[in-house]
């Protein structure tokens, strides 16, 4: 059985997602039922939602409707990883609240598309740390170039639970390797990085790609960190553009063919239930 530790849900009726104007393939609602409905029928059994980048006033207002959501009869959704604004004076009360809720697990900051000098300010850097000791993670979603950066974050808070999101969203379409396959050796040398291995065929040409085209960046992604250093993630509906919930589920299976039931079960699983402390 598979724990997806990357589900994103929109509704636009109780929350606002200003990126979503510039993505008309996402621009509406994805909902909890819509999801479930495919995840039960390829194995997924519990789920951890992350965040939608909604509007920063929404933030706290998206964890407690996901939590809602959570509280339905068989429910899937285990716990949420909740947005943040580690570069705001705001952060440490906020942190304060969300340790209070046992259904956050951790936190995401997307970094992608802000300038790169948010990172390496100081009161970013000291927010993260904030995060030491407090068993929360702390998902890191870069572009290729911009891995040093996490290795950087990583190095000044080596206490702090890192996941890089999305095998570290290579160039898979332009077929682009370096230096993206030379940034997840080195980030693969900090014990506190996991890899996701989540929603690379968005990644992909949605009309070519085939499990040959991933296999290169699952396969040099999961020999870098180790089998238990790994989670698997469907980065719904995201993963829609390159084929939807059920082709990625497929293709994970076909690049796992070769591994033993103990690797399938530490990524699909077990690494994810041990981190996030998961029933």
């Amino acid at each position: 059985m598979i724990v997806d530790t990357h589900l994103h849900l929109i509704d636009r009726s109780v929350l606002r997602y200003p990126w979503l104007a510039g993505v008309p393939a996402l621009d509406r609602d994805f909902s909890y039922g819509e999801y479930a409905g495919e995840a039960q029928r390829v194995g997924v059994e519990r789920v951890l939602h992350m965040e939608v980048d909604v509007d920063p006033a929404d933030i706290e207002a998206e964890t407690a409707r996901v939590k809602v959501l959570s509280r339905q009869a068989g429910s899937m959704l285990a716990g949420a990883i909740a947005s943040c604004r580690p570069e705001e004076t705001g952060f440490a009360a906020y942190l304060e609240r969300q340790r209070a809720n046992p259904f956050v697990k951790g936190f995401r900051r997307v970094l992608h598309v802000v300038p790169d000098e948010l990172s390496e300010g100081p009161l970013f850097r000291d927010n993260i740390k904030r995060l030491g000791g407090t068993g929360l993670t702390f998902d890191l979603v870069v572009l290729p170039h911009q891995i040093p950066k996490a290795i950087a974050l990583a190095d000044l808070a080596p206490d702090v639970q890192f996941v890089l999101d999305h095998c570290g969203v290579p160039d898979i379409k332009g077929g682009a390797e370096h230096p993206w396959r030379e940034h997840m050796s080195e980030i693969a040398r900090r014990p506190n990085v996991i890899a996701k291995i989540s929603g690379v065929v968005a990644y992909a040409d949605p009309g070519n790609w085939t499990v040959k085209t991933l296999r290169p960046y699952v396969e040099h992604t999961i020999a870098a960190f180790g089998w238990d250093r790994v989670v698997w993630g469907s980065d719904w509906p995201v993963c829609t553009l390159g084929g939807g919930l059920s082709t990625w589920v497929a293709a994970t299976h076909a690049l796992l063919a070769g591994c033993s039931i103990s690797e399938r079960n530490r990524l699909l699983s077990a690494n994810a239930r041990k981190l996030w402390r998961l029933a």
